[in-house]
């Protein structure tokens, strides 16, 4: 597709990810359980990529266990917590991605409480600080970046707070990770990540245990992964992940600034040229690829098809929640009714948006727009090429 615009949904394999998981998949595709030579090299390869991303991290290699990715990863963690401590209660962010917020319900019931979130969709501190005290609680989550606007939540500070109060804090960072400084996130006792969003394979992902002595009975059978997480390690798929994250780590610091202004003009420009639009969460510190826009009129899903037979792919916010109606998670927090929940569209850029990338964006969106104020009334079929 000549202009990708979902990248908070899924990321296009990056050439050296590519290069990673061919090489391993030629010369390291033996099983890293097996006691013969060729696997023991494997076995090397497979500690040494543990040792890269947790150096990435800033935590230790024995924390870290290889995933599918991070839904796997949360909702491991979350069914273990809730087997140890089935009566425990959690404290979490009320934005919180489905792979989080719908384990929690299944896993701990109505003993999860939401922190909620303020009218610029940062994380209500004040209320934060006052429910850290009220309960025993047995875990506190909270996502590192919003998925849908973007919005960079405290989760240091939310590291330290937890920490002070002897509760173990988890951060689901997958649309941090490859896109900001991800050095500290060893202060956390779990964090989550998917390789797809930066640039990785689809299928692998990590989790970061409290401790090397912790172990997962989520998948039970054999003893991989230091008998915590059971199946046999897809080292390409491994090699690719962290092939991927060590060049996002280098490209992002280097395009942060341009790609935010760009998404600030284009954004912009369309809130002056469309009375009513109006950004979620514009003054909130947010990741620099990502806009939620509130478009005065039209169902969202007919912006999207029009702007697909285009050429241009975004979306009407979560990709796990897409085709639900009212499916942003961050807009009924914020208490918006139905009807403005139907017009929101989310925009996120990768490392190589261009500037033209945006602007011609931007022109679709005018002339989709045009196109929708002249359609006849009658009911329009929703329509996606694929």
């Amino acid at each position: 597709m000549p202009a990708y615009f979902d990248h908070n949904a899924t990321t296009p394999l990056l050439p050296a990810a590519r290069e990673a998981w061919l090489e391993a998949t030629d010369r390291y595709w033996q099983n890293a359980s097996g006691l013969y030579r060729e696997a023991g090299a494997v076995k090397r390869k497979l500690e040494e990529a543990r040792e890269e991303l947790a150096e990435i991290l800033g935590t230790e290699p024995e924390r870290i266990l290889f995933t599918s990715g991070a839904t796997e990863s949360n909702n491991a963690l979350l069914y273990q917590l809730s087997r140890t401590q089935p009566d425990g209660k959690v404290l979490s962010s009320s934005v919180e991605h489905p792979s989080v917020r719908e384990p929690l319900k299944r896993c701990f019931g109505n003993h999860v409480k939401p922190i909620p979130v303020l009218a610029d969709t940062t994380l209500d501190e004040e209320a934060f600080q006052q429910l850290l005290k009220t309960e025993s609680w047995t875990l506190v989550s909270a996502m590192a970046a919003n998925n849908e606007c973007g919005t960079l939540l405290p989760w240091k500070k939310l590291a330290h707070a937890c920490r002070e109060q002897g509760i173990p804090f988890h951060c689901d960072a997958s649309q941090w990770i490859g896109k900001l400084p991800a050095a500290e996130f060893g202060i956390c006792d779990y964090v989550t990540g998917s390789a797809h969003k930066f640039g990785g394979p689809k299928g692998m992902g990590f989790l970061v245990m409290q401790d090397e002595e912790e172990t997962l009975s989520f998948l039970t059978g054999g003893p991989q992964e230091e008998g915590r997480r059971a199946g046999t390690e897809n080292y390409p798929a491994i090699a690719a992940m962290i092939a991927a994250l060590k060049e996002t780590c280098e490209l992002s610091p280097t395009i942060a600034d341009q790609q935010s202004a760009w998404r600030d003009q284009f954004a912009n420009n369309l809130v002056s040229k469309f009375p009513g639009a109006r950004i979620i969460g514009a003054a909130a510190p947010r990741l620099w690829n990502t806009v939620m826009l509130v478009l005065p009129k039209h169902d969202n899903r007919k912006w999207l098809a029009r702007l697909s037979d285009r050429g241009f792919a975004i979306s009407t916010g979560s990709a796990c929640s897409a085709g639900q109606d009212g499916s942003s998670v961050v807009l009924h927090s914020l208490g918006a009714d139905h009807d403005e929940m139907r017009r929101v569209v989310r925009v996120s850029s990768g490392w190589t948006t261009t500037e033209q990338d945006w602007a011609d964006l931007e022109h679709a969106f005018i002339q989709v727009s045009n196109e929708l104020d002249n359609a006849p009334l009658q009911r329009e079929k929703i329509r996606i090429k694929l």
